[in-house]
């Protein structure tokens, strides 16, 4: 069985190196007042998901098409339309 290990409210005052070095070994910890847990702290996963892939998606749909005018000449055209 896994036994969480434990750190006191006066550990993680005083004695912050001892928290964040068990924290950087992956240890997931038990905070205690007064012999008492009181929260629980655990390490940030060091790994982050993969970011979608919006261009890849972008091609699947559309493929390599491109705009025979610019964004900025459709909203201008869009704005002298307006007057």
């Amino acid at each position: 069985m896994y036994h969480m290990k434990t750190v006191s409210v006066r550990d993680l005052r005083y004695d912050f190196k001892k928290v964040e070095r068990l924290l950087a070994q992956g240890d997931e910890l038990q905070i205690t007042k007064r012999r008492k847990v009181i929260a629980r702290l655990t390490p940030e996963p060091t790994e982050r998901p993969p970011l979608p892939d919006f261009l890849g998606r972008m091609r699947a749909n559309y493929g390599d098409k491109t705009l025979e005018v610019s964004g900025a000449d459709l909203i201008s055209a869009d704005r002298e339309d307006r007057l």
